[in-house]
């Protein structure tokens, strides 16, 4: 499946950086590059396109604003170096928000989310669901000379404690032998989030964000800079309500 995508950005530098890391992406292909928002409602009229990478602030017409005039946009990804716009366009719907200067890798899961997203908006309806297995919804860990186990619907968060972690559900608090990353390894998104180096938490069971603590139940949890505008976007994206 191949994305046709556009980069639309006031800066030659900026469009070159992106175009460079589109070409490296087997599945996305760049039908142009735009200096303003305008170029592109005039190209939308010729071709289509999935994907647009947009900047935020540039002449004529920034990002968000035309986000807030297009009807029914291709799916968005926000590239700025201003992050005091996440939220705002977190409540356009737009898809991912890219810091600049914008990593590679960080593309590259942009990039990713885009293609899964589109792939389940274009799905069949009707396609038969594949035959597999359900997966159990348990598993059991080692605590002491105990076996436990955990479900995990159960779980609230899980903080890493060097080579130990603590994991907090409903119920109790278990420490064993793991270390947070292979644990990172099994519990995985959407239905558990990185929120910090030593955090991972239930993405369900989110009460509230202020700031850079989201909040379990009575729990105060720490997010971290580098993980917000992640944190941000898994769990607001097609959740937060707006007029």
């Amino acid at each position: 499946m191949n994305l046709n995508c556009v980069i639309i950005d006031d800066e030659p530098l900026a469009r070159e950086g992106l175009a460079s890391y589109v070409r490296e992406i087997d599945f996305l292909h760049l039908t142009a590059t735009c200096e303003n928002p305008l170029e592109l409602l005039t190209l939308l009229d010729r071709q289509p396109v999935a994907l647009i990478f947009l900047d935020i602030q540039m002449p004529k017409m920034n990002g968000i604003d035309f986000l807030k005039v297009v009807s029914n946009p291709p799916l968005v990804i926000l590239t700025t170096a201003y992050p005091t716009f996440a939220l705002e366009g977190f409540q356009l719907n737009v898809l991912d928000y890219l810091l600049k200067p914008i990593t590679f890798d960080r593309f590259v899961k942009s990039a990713n989310k885009a293609r899964d997203y589109h792939r389940l908006l274009t799905q069949s309806a009707t396609a038969p669901l594949p035959n597999t297995e359900a997966q159990p919804d348990y598993f059991f860990i080692k605590c002491g000379n105990k076996y436990e186990k955990l479900v995990y619907e159960d779980i609230l968060f899980v903080e890493g404690l060097q080579n130990y972690v603590t994991i907090v559900t409903r119920k109790a608090r278990y420490v064993t032998l793991l270390n947070l990353k292979s644990l990172e390894q099994n519990l995985t998104s959407p239905a558990f989030i990185r929120v910090h180096k030593s955090y991972l938490v239930a993405t369900q069971k989110i009460d509230a964000i202020e700031g850079n603590e989201l909040f379990i139940q009575s729990y105060r949890i720490p997010i971290s800079r580098n993980y917000r505008d992640q944190v941000l976007n898994e769990v607001l994206t097609n959740r937060l309500w707006k007029k």
